[in-house]
């Protein structure tokens, strides 16, 4: 553990609305009631915002503060021996978790992850959930996902409660439920398109309360964020079929309408994604046009009840982000925020991208004084992050938010992330540094499941920079060199995992390059080598990489998902034995050509592809 201050507290000197925390943080960190260390005071103050303020003194540390949220981020100061004065203009700073991409997150996980929230200042925490919670009488609703049941919420409420923080429920009302919508025997009646519910079917709402009454039963909060985002084809699946042609406004404020009544009779206020009204008013469907109106008449209809929450993780320029604050707030509402802390297709936190686009966030934001915003934390396409390396962004991302300098002269994020996490923020960014890739469309991870004989993420790559393989082996042989000395470490990021991708990833593009260099000379000494020597040690990697996955998770989330990664893996091993088993008929004459090689496109060929998805490398056919 990180040499961190013992602070030991009395009654007398901190203030009683302080005591539930202090309690709840003993179970983890030396914060005690009794026995010798730093003598903690505390006082609450007046001051906008959230104050957060910490003198030492010999013998003492005394913590000013004027909210739950500031004497947390206060105690994590003093752990870290930090003295500061600090506030946040924002009078919700939270962080939105995806546990509905296959990564379930269990209730001691999520308890361990509220205590460094607490100490790094965050009030709020958004659990994202399309099914991944129980509802009566809805047998396939979450259907092996892990879906959380009732009693695991509130468990969780009441603790995020003890260290000041509100538990928000966030779902899809709308579109994003292809996870139940699969099952067509139990949700093909509320089923307009794959993913979009039935709009004006009554059933569609008898689910939906169902779903609403959940979260207002098991949670303490009034809000909830009810989704809507992304339906990019409403109204024309069956509701096409059904009813004819409806204008898309037309179809998503009767929606919303008809949504936000069932939020008023829980009691509860809803707030939705912001994107379907910008995307509706352009042909694009683009939701940062700056250009089209949004027609008087759908604006009046918007619910005026109802927040906006302005997305956005992709613009690294403060005025983009300033105009559509501004595109919201002429419309009628004061938009909430949501940036982003980079884990989706992502195998670590990548903090490049994170600072590129988190900072111009939170300078536009304080400019125009929004005061509220989070931080998402997505898990597209399997949720095969490890999860708690996002640890080093969260306290990055707190930190901006509370004023202290992006490029952090004193090193306060550091201190803190030792203290509150127990590890090394410096290793946590040498590792980010596999996911500094875009340069060549390399998505990390897709690589490591590229097809090995396909090669279809490879050749993309080589296209746009033939030596790409060359210079990325270089940087992660540079980044092994200086991780390999916190191999053991994962008290937050599991350095022994992103180790073991490192070596994987190093394999696979020597295998490649080999693999095409070999088979384009017909040197068969080298393409038998291949054969008997490279591809058993790269098939030994998968294995490696996949055991460390499968540790990772099961430490931190429940074991449904976690398929859908081993399959791939296994999948890899296969396609690496076939790749062996090819190379052996080639050279013995059963075969003419290998002709999965023959298939690459010429070099002459400078057309290059999105591919991000596992789908779009494992294969050129269909079926994946």
């Amino acid at each position: 553990m990180a040499q961190v201050s013992r602070l030991v507290w009395r009654s007398t000197d901190v203030p009683e609305e302080l005591h539930t925390l202090l309690a709840t943080l003993e179970e983890e960190y030396p914060v005690s009631g009794f026995g010798r260390g730093l003598k903690l005071k505390a006082k609450r103050v007046k001051g906008d915002g959230t104050v957060s303020r910490v003198t030492r003194s010999p013998g003492e540390v005394l913590l000013e503060y004027n909210s739950i949220a500031g004497a947390a981020r206060g105690i994590g100061a003093a752990l870290a021996k930090i003295e500061c004065k600090e506030s946040t203009p924002f009078k919700t700073l939270g962080i939105m978790l995806d546990v509905s991409r296959n990564m379930v997150m269990t209730v001691d996980h999520l308890k361990m992850w509220f205590r460094r929230l607490a100490l790094s200042g965050y009030n709020m925490i958004m659990l994202y959930t399309e099914d991944t919670y129980e509802l009566p009488d809805e047998p396939f609703f979450g259907h092996l996902r892990g879906a959380y049941t009732l009693e695991e919420i509130r468990e969780l409420d009441e603790y995020a409660k003890c260290l000041g923080i509100e538990l928000v429920g966030c779902i899809q009302t709308l579109g994003h439920l292809e996870q139940i919508i699969k099952w067509g025997g139990a949700y093909d009646k509320v089923r307009d398109t794959a993913s979009v519910l039935l709009v004006d079917e009554p059933k569609t709402y008898a689910l939906i309360e169902k779903m609403i009454a959940f979260w207002s039963e098991a949670l303490g909060s009034r809000r909830i964020h009810i989704g809507m985002d992304e339906t990019h084809d409403l109204g024309r699946g069956r509701f096409l079929d059904k009813f004819g042609y409806e204008s898309g406004f037309e179809l998503f404020n009767r929606h919303l309408g008809k949504v936000n009544e069932l939020c008023k009779k829980a009691g509860l206020a809803p707030m939705i994604w912001s994107d379907m009204y910008f995307r509706l008013s352009n042909a694009d469907q683009n939701y940062y046009d700056l250009e089209h109106p949004i027609p008087d008449s759908v604006r009046k209809k918007i619910p005026q009840n109802v927040q906006l929450v302005y997305w956005d993780y992709y613009h690294e320029d403060a005025a983009m982000y300033e105009a559509m604050i501004k595109r919201h707030r002429d419309i009628g509402f004061e938009p909430v925020m949501g940036s982003g802390i980079w884990t989706w297709t992502r195998l670590w936190y990548d903090h490049a991208k994170t600072e590129k686009t988190a900072v111009p966030c939170i300078q536009a934001c304080r400019k125009q004084k929004v005061s509220e915003l989070f931080f998402t934390m997505w898990g597209d396409n399997g949720a095969y992050c490890n999860y708690d390396s996002s640890l080093a962004g969260i306290i990055y991302c707190a930190d901006l938010a509370y004023g202290v300098p992006a490029n952090d002269p004193d090193k306060f994020t550091s201190k803190r992330f030792a203290a509150v996490c127990q590890s090394s923020y410096e290793a946590h960014l040498v590792a980010s540094k596999i996911e500094a890739a875009d340069e060549y469309g390399c998505n990390p991870a897709l690589m490591l499941w590229d097809d090995p004989l396909l090669g279809v993420l490879f050749d993309d790559c080589r296209r746009r920079n033939p030596e790409f393989d060359l210079e990325l082996s270089d940087r992660y042989d540079e980044m092994l060199r200086k991780l390999l000395p916190y191999q053991e470490e994962c008290f937050a990021g599991d350095f022994e995992h992103i180790i073991n991708a490192l070596q994987l990833l190093l394999l696979k593009l020597e295998l490649r390059g080999a693999l095409e260099a070999a088979y384009d000379r017909d040197d068969r000494i080298a393409l038998r080598q291949i054969a008997v020597s490279l591809i058993p040690s790269v098939i030994a990697a998968v294995w490696e990489f996949d055991a460390s996955f499968r540790r990772q998770w099961m430490r931190t989330a429940k074991p449904f998902g976690l398929e859908v990664i081993q399959a791939r893996n296994a999948v890899q091993a296969a396609r690496l034995e076939e790749t062996a088993l090819r190379i052996r008929e080639y050279l013995d004459g059963t075969v003419a050509s290998i002709e999965e090689l023959d298939a690459r496109l010429s070099p002459a060929e400078k057309t290059t592809n999105a591919l991000y998805t596992y789908n779009r490398v494992a294969t050129g056919s269909t079926g994946l």
